[in-house]
Order: structure tokens, then C-alpha cells, then sequence
């Protein structure tokens, strides 16, 4: 052992005697035990001494109170799941309000052609892939006791953050003529587009710093304010567009509130977990150490991680562009984006969820060197997702038409745009499980610190989605999400086949069985589902409050024949489930 290491362990054992005496937790301890949902009971970390991250206060205050670990971690999980779930329902509770105001058809669609484009640098240089590239080198320097340096590395990136996006932001307004231009003639009005992206784009900025603050949050296993921000976010714009959008008199206006709005609620969203980073072991500071290779490793890890993840947004702009251009520039980009929010409500409230209370987890794992945990929490995460996705993915698309008519159907959104919607949500739905697999997928490749193998998949993703979208968009507006579907099917199987090669094995028979258990249980709950809903709905007639029996029954039909088949087949992760909502 070097000197410099003698000295820095002595440093952390006086720490830990400070700690004890001041009746704090801590940093050299057993690690709990992970056995709850979202986390099986087969995971297991116990290694002989680990350096853990410090709790949060509320987290030291359930220790001292005797609450075990693992139900804190139980109860993280759900409530990240709850609020995600929240955060879906509000938005597409927005999507709602928006659809009665504007429809699917006509300038809405310059609308959604504008949001494309900042959504996908966002996606490309901030938010969820600045935070995969922070989280694992963050957690690494906490988990070596090197505190100091790890929030001088955050002050830094966040500042660098900053800068940067905004001079991107100010570069785009001057672009953005020839940017929209790509799209040819969205809503009919491509001026329009231009302007709203230039009120929308500032958001890439934004969601640049707080990635970084959603990052460091995330390391100290705090969830929950996280996870709520994106309801405000969404409560905001909903306020805006039922105060702000009846007082306009024009459409091009009504639909300027809107962007405003977003814009509004960004800023709020920003701002509003920053107070939690408050009691922590360090602060965000004026800093720019830009020379740290901390900074350096993680725009090294980023590089990969933006093409990783961004390229999944890029096959949305190239599906926004053969919508848009080749199929039907006044309807169809709408159509497929209000499909794709009903999509990504089971997506937010599960996968999501699953994913990042496992991120931070599985980056620990991988510091420690415990591969058996790491593969263990691996599959246990794909089962879960399964065991909630695939039946979620075949109830929405037998119900599709139904589920569009209740939730859109109305103001200026026409009977005959409702089977359009629905054709692209059955075409989503294909490819769901296998959506929620590559979250869980990319984020182990990640915890690896190997991003280069899922932006190779990702990247050979690109090209097949491109091929599908010609192959496919003679379909009509289904095609589109169809060609998608598919290729989560291919990038998930490859991502799964090579994180095997990577690990030496997986625990493959158990996913299987999960796997076909739910398949077979699935199949019949979307019969039951159907069953149930079609003499309704002959019976019934289509009011709202008809439709809102017929669908709700059938809804509440297929839950307890989900519950009944999974009993009979003795899906594990059931149990576990229960186990969650009895503690």
C-alpha cells in the first residue's frame, strides 16, 4: 500500500469515529440486501466492508427509527413508479386539453414538427444522456471517499453545461429557416414552425443543468422530487393553456401560448429539486476546473452515451420527416406523437422507474467489482419489465380505439382522426416490452462504462429504421410506428446478446420463464378485455359517460384476469409485487 493510500484511509477512519460519535452513520458498513420490488431477492451485495454513499438525512432518520434498508429502497422504487406515473398522466392530460384546442390536424402540426427539433438535441447533449455519463463517474468518486472533488466536477460540468448549450441555443435561431426546411411544409405553415422552434429551443439549455442536479440526486438514491418535477412541468403548461390560449384570437397565437408555456414550466421543472441538494456532503459552485479527467471522462463517456441515446431520438425525427413529407404533412406528425404519449404511460410508470432507481445501483456494483449482483439485478430488472409491459402492451392495443376515443375525441378533434391515432398506438404497442428492455440494457452497458457497443447497436438501429420507414409509410400512419416497433425488437435482442457475451452468461431460463408465463397470461387478458368491452359498447352507446363504463369495466376485467392468470401460472414476480403493497 502507497503512502498517499495509508494516508487516505487513516483520513476515512477518523471520519467514520467522528461519525459514530456524533451518532451519524457510517461510511464503512455492511451493504443491505436488495429484495423487494423493483429489487428481486436474489440480489444480493455483501461484500466485507464497502464505502458507502452517505444517506440522506431522512434516510439516517429511518435507520435510527429501525426501518431496515431494503424497505427504504422498496419504497423509493414505488414512489419513483407513483410519481413517474403521475408525470404521464398529467401529460397526457396536457395532450388532452391540446387535442380539444387544436385537434390532430392542420398547424398543430408545425407545432409538433418544432418541438421535434429541441427535443432531439435535448436528447442528444442534455438531460438523460449528460446524466448517464455523470451518474457512474460521480458515484465512482463518492464511492472513493473523494467528496470534494466529485461536487467540483458537478460545479464544473454544470457551468460548462450551461454555456455551451445556450451559445447552441443562439446558433440554432439563426439556423433554424434551413433546420425546419428539412421537414418541407409541416401544418401548411412552415413560418410558423420556424418561429415556434426558436421559442422552444432555449429548453436544451435548461435541461442541461439539470441533468447534472437530476444526476447527483440520483447517486444519493433521491428519486421522488426528480420524478415529481415533470408534473409540475406539465401542471404549468396545462395552466397556461386553459388561462392563455382562450384569450387568444388566431391559431398561430394560441399555439405561441403554448410554446411559452413549455418554455414556463422548464424553468419551473429546473428549479424546482434544487433545494434537495441542499444537506448533502458538498455544493454546486462558480467552478470551471475544466482540466479535472473527471470532466474530461465524462464527456469522453457522454460522446458515446449522446449517440447511444440520442440516436433513438434522431428515429423519431426520421419518422417525423416521412410522416411529415411522405405520408400526410397535415395529419399524420400529430397523429403518431398523441399515439406515442398514450404509448409511453405504462413505459414511464414501469420501465422508467425500473431503470433509474437501478442505475445508480448498478454503477456501485460495477465499482466494487460484484458482477454476480450486477448480473443478478440485470435480469431481475428485464423481468420485471416484462411481467408489466407485456400485458399493458396488449390491452392498449386491443382497446386501442376506444382508448383514443375517450381520451381525445372532442373540440376540434374529429371523429375520423380517432382510427388514425389508434392504428399508430396498436403499431407502438408491438414493439413496447422490448422499449422497456433497452432502458435497462443501455443503463448496465453504461454502469460497464462500455458505451461504445450500444451506440454500434443504436447507430445499426438508425439505418433500419430509415429502411423501414420507406418500406413501411405506404401503409398510411400506422406504417411509421410499425417500422419503430420493429427495430425495438432487433436493438434489444442484439443489446441482450452482446451484454451475454460481455457477462459470461445471464440468468436466461428464469427470464424465459417470466417471459412466457406473462405471454400466456397477457393473450388472455387482452381476450377478456375485448370480451368484455364490445357488447358494452354496442349496448351502451358512444357518450362519454357510456364509453367511460364500457372501458373502465373492461379495464378492471383485465386486471383481475391478469391477477387470476399469473396466480395460476405462479409468476414469481407477482408475489413480489404483493409482497411490496402489504409492507
Amino acid at each position: 500500500m502507497s503512502d498517499a493510500d495509508r494516508e487516505r484511509d487513516l483520513r476515512r477512519l477518523e471520519r467514520d469515529r467522528r461519525r459514530r460519535e456524533q451518532g451519524r452513520t457510517p461510511y464503512f458498513e455492511c451493504a443491505e440486501s436488495l429484495d423487494r420490488w423493483p429489487l428481486l431477492a436474489e440480489v444480493s451485495e455483501q461484500p466485507t466492508m464497502i464505502l458507502r454513499v452517505p444517506p440522506p438525512r431522512r434516510e439516517a432518520a429511518a435507520s435510527a427509527a429501525g426501518e431496515p434498508p431494503r424497505t427504504r429502497l422498496a419504497v423509493s422504487g414505488a414512489i419513483f413508479a407513483v410519481a413517474t406515473g403521475l408525470s404521464r398522466i398529467f401529460g397526457l392530460g396536457r395532450e388532452v386539453i391540446a387535442a380539444y384546442y387544436f385537434g390532430a390536424a392542420g398547424k398543430i402540426n408545425a407545432f409538433t414538427v418544432a418541438f421535434q427539433v429541441p427535443n432531439l438535441f435535448r436528447a442528444l447533449v442534455a438531460d438523460a444522456a449528460l446524466s448517464s455519463a455523470f451518474v457512474p463517474v460521480f458515484s465512482e468518486l463518492i464511492e472513493k471517499g473523494e467528496r470534494k472533488r466529485a461536487w467540483r466536477v458537478a460545479s464544473t460540468l454544470f457551468w460548462l453545461m450551461l454555456l455551451g448549450l445556450t451559445a447552441l441555443t443562439a446558433l440554432f435561431v439563426l439556423a433554424a429557416p434551413w433546420v425546419i426546411g428539412i421537414f418541407g411544409n409541416p401544418g401548411h405553415d412552415r413560418a410558423l414552425a420556424v418561429g415556434l422552434s426558436r421559442v422552444l429551443f432555449p429548453l436544451v439549455a435548461l435541461l442541461g443543468v439539470s441533468g447534472i442536479v437530476v444526476g447527483i440526486l440520483n447517486t444519493y438514491e433521491h428519486f421522488t422530487v426528480p420524478a415529481l418535477s415533470p408534473v409540475f412541468w406539465n401542471l404549468a403548461i396545462i395552466a397556461g393553456l386553459a388561462i392563455g390560449v382562450p384569450q387568444a384570437h388566431s391559431t398561430n397565437t394560441k399555439l405561441y401560448v403554448y410554446a411559452v408555456s413549455i418554455l414556463v414550466a422548464t424553468f419551473i421543472q429546473v428549479l424546482l429539486p434544487v433545494p434537495w441538494l441542499r444537506g448533502r456532503d458538498g455544493r454546486l459552485q462558480l467552478e470551471l476546473d475544466w482540466r479535472d479527467p473527471a470532466v474530461r471522462r465524462v464527456f469522453v463517456l457522454m460522446v458515446p452515451v449522446t449517440l447511444g441515446l440520442g440516436l433513438i431520438n434522431v428515429n423519431a425525427v426520421i419518422d417525423t420527416f416521412f410522416a411529415s413529407r411522405f405520408v400526410n404533412a397535415n395529419l399524420a406528425p400529430n397523429a403518431i406523437q398523441k399515439a406515442f404519449l398514450v404509448y409511453m404511460l405504462p413505459q414511464g410508470m414501469f420501465s422508467v422507474a425500473i431503470a433509474t432507481v437501478l442505475f445508480p445501483r448498478l454503477s456501485r456494483f460495477v465499482t466494487r467489482g460484484d458482477m454476480g449482483a450486477f448480473r443478478a439485478t440485470v435480469t431481475m430488472g428485464l423481468r420485471q419489465i416484462a411481467f408489466l409491459l407485456i400485458p399493458a402492451a396488449a390491452v392498449s392495443a386491443v382497446l386501442a380505439d376506444p382508448i383514443i376515443r375517450i381520451l381525445f375525441q372532442r373540440g376540434h378533434f374529429a371523429p375520423a382522426q380517432t382510427p388514425v391515432v389508434a392504428g399508430a398506438l396498436a403499431a407502438f404497442n408491438a414493439g413496447l416490452v422490448f422499449n422497456g428492455a433497452m432502458l435497462i440494457l443501455n443503463r448496465a452497458f453504461f454502469s460497464l462504462q462500455s458505451n461504445w457497443l450500444p451506440t454500434g447497436i443504436a447507430l445499426g438501429n438508425l439505418f433500419l429504421n430509415a429502411i423501414l420507414d420507406v418500406a413501411f409509410y405506404h401503409l398510411g400512419v400506422w406504417g411509421i410506428p410499425l417500422g419503430t416497433s420493429v427495430c425495438n425488437i432487433a436493438a434489444s435482442w442484439a443489446l441482450l446478446v452482446m451484454l451475454r457475451r460481455r457477462l459470461g452468461r445471464i440468468d436466461g431460463r428464469e427470464l424465459a420463464q417470466t417471459v412466457g408465463r406473462v405471454a400466456v397470461a397477457s393473450a388472455l387478458v387482452a381476450l377478456v378485455a375485448w370480451g368484455v368491452w364490445k357488447p358494452l359498447d354496442s349496448a351502451l352507446g358512444r357518450s362519454f359517460g357510456a364509453q367511460f363504463v364500457s372501458l373502465g369495466l373492461a379495464l378492471a376485467a383485465a386486471v383481475l384476469a391478469y391477477y387470476a392468470a399469473c396466480r395460476a401460472l405462479r409468476v414469481r414476480e407477482l408475489q413480489t409485487l404483493l409482497a411490496l403493497r402489504r409492507r
